[in-house]
């Protein structure tokens, strides 16, 4: 497994690092040598907050994790990633190549309730209408969602926005 570890409003202490390098040692049992972990580390004001992102086969388990502590931040955000692995061990495996998680590590003594499958409960039909992002967003608050889906009016794309944890919105493009 390679590894990417970053700061921002932080400087990556060889402790923090070395932390950080131990706990993702011990996921390269479940995945193959390609695999990619990129850890963001960031302070703002006095929260700790960590972002692991885990790249495999075109597969990606993500955790982010806020804390007083970030030592504390990275335990959490390290269970958090085992624990998607080991509830979505199967689906993932019959979706991905031989190969791309190592089967013969996921006998392990802490018990987690596999999904059998996903249920979906709704389905949902709308128009798709072009409009600008600020309408998209403007009409995602009036029905009180968190995200919207919509036609971009000047790229003639399908969009999404959608409300952040800060606060703030997001857009999501296709890429082609």
């Amino acid at each position: 497994m390679k590894y990417a570890v970053s700061g921002k409003n932080i400087e990556i202490t060889a402790a923090l690092r070395e932390k950080v390098t131990k706990k993702l040692e011990k996921l390269e049992r479940f995945f193959s040598k390609d695999a990619e972990a990129q850890v963001t580390m960031s302070v703002e004001k006095n929260r700790h907050i960590i972002e692991i992102t885990v790249i495999f086969n075109g597969t990606v388990m993500r955790a982010e994790v806020e804390n007083d502590d970030m030592y504390a931040a990275i335990d959490k955000a390290m269970d958090i990633i085992e624990r998607q692995i080991r509830r979505n061990k199967t689906r993932l495996a019959k979706r991905l190549r031989e190969g791309a998680l190592k089967n013969e590590n996921f006998n392990m003594d802490t018990e987690v309730d596999e999904e059998q499958e996903f249920k979906i409960v709704r389905s949902k039909k709308f128009a798709i209408k072009p409009m600008a992002v600020e309408e998209a967003i403007l009409q995602m608050n009036l029905i009180g969602h968190e995200f919207f889906m919509f036609t971009n009016a000047e790229t003639n794309q399908v969009n999404v926005v959608y409300r952040r944890k800060d606060g703030n919105y997001g857009l999501i493009e296709p890429e082609y």
